[in-house]
């Protein structure tokens, strides 16, 4: 199921709880087959490869790049795929509040996409050295780095989201430029096309374009321009015009600036050498 990932965490920031056990599975030797989940929740952080577990009836992948949360005596059921090695690590915790514990999450199974994290699996493997290890001070580590591991978690959540988001809007709007270049687009109009500021339509194509929106739309024009050399008999006025550039010597200023050359000098050069 999904799960708002903010809830989670004011959840969790107001919930005392406690680690119960850090445990690694794999493979060889295996996981003892088992019909129920553990008397307490916890979370599931895959390792490597892919094994498929049922909790009260719905299926979840556990592969890396994704983290697992299962209630305490879920309906367990497992399903393997075929000779596919694969290792993960649990960490069961147990909520100090009763009234509390009934309205938590703790309750619920689902899933977080992290993505792939080399840092989550660095200290998730910390958390499984320290919790074996005896003495107070590793039993103080491992409520502390069991919170870091959360942490991490929850960072890596909202940042894959804010990602998909900043991708989708990139189409979105790289896709409406390359339809209407020939238009007035301006930075400010765009934003409020699609009910973004300004700072962060910016970010969103230097992240994804590695330029921002306006260097794109120039960009595009140019391109599209540059085509139209090839194609076209129209006048370099005429093909400036049509791209959305009203001044002919600033479309020439920057035709020049991106290939080096002035936009009639790249049509002579590509009418003398066609090859």
């Amino acid at each position: 199921m999904k799960i708002d990932v903010n809830q989670l965490a004011e959840h969790l920031a107001h919930i005392p709880f406690q680690v119960e056990g850090v445990y690694r599975y794999a493979k060889n030797p295996g996981v003892p087959y088992a019909e129920y989940t553990d008397s307490f929740p916890g979370f599931v952080f895959p390792l490597k490869g892919k094994v498929q577990f049922q909790f009260n009836g719905t299926p979840y992948i556990f592969s890396p790049g994704k983290v697992v949360h299962g209630g305490a005596r879920m309906k367990l059921a497992q399903k393997m795929f075929g000779n596919t090695n694969w290792e993960y690590i649990l960490v069961l915790y147990r909520i100090y509040n009763s009234e509390l514990e009934e309205t938590s999450f703790s309750h619920q199974h689902f899933e977080l996409s992290t993505g792939q994290s080399p840092r989550l699996i660095e200290l998730i493997m910390r958390l499984w050295h320290v919790y074996n290890q005896p003495g107070g001070i590793s039993m103080f580590q491992t409520e502390m780095l069991f919170r870091d591991v959360l942490n991490e978690t929850l960072l890596c959540v909202v940042n894959r989201q804010n990602s998909c988001e900043s991708q989708t809007l990139f189409e979105r709007v790289s896709h409406y430029i390359h339809e209407y270049y020939d238009q007035s687009l301006t930075i400010a109009s765009l934003a409020e096309q699609y009910n973004v500021n300004r700072n962060r339509l910016s970010y969103v194509f230097r992240r994804h374009a590695g330029m921002g929106p306006a260097e794109y739309i120039l960009k595009h024009r140019i391109n599209v321009a540059q085509e139209m050399l090839f194609t076209s008999d129209a006048s370099v006025q005429q093909i400036a015009q049509t791209v959305g550039i009203a001044d002919p010597f600033y479309f020439s200023r920057v035709f020049k600036k991106q290939h080096g050359i002035s936009p009639t000098e790249y049509r002579e050069k590509f009418i003398n050498n066609p090859c």
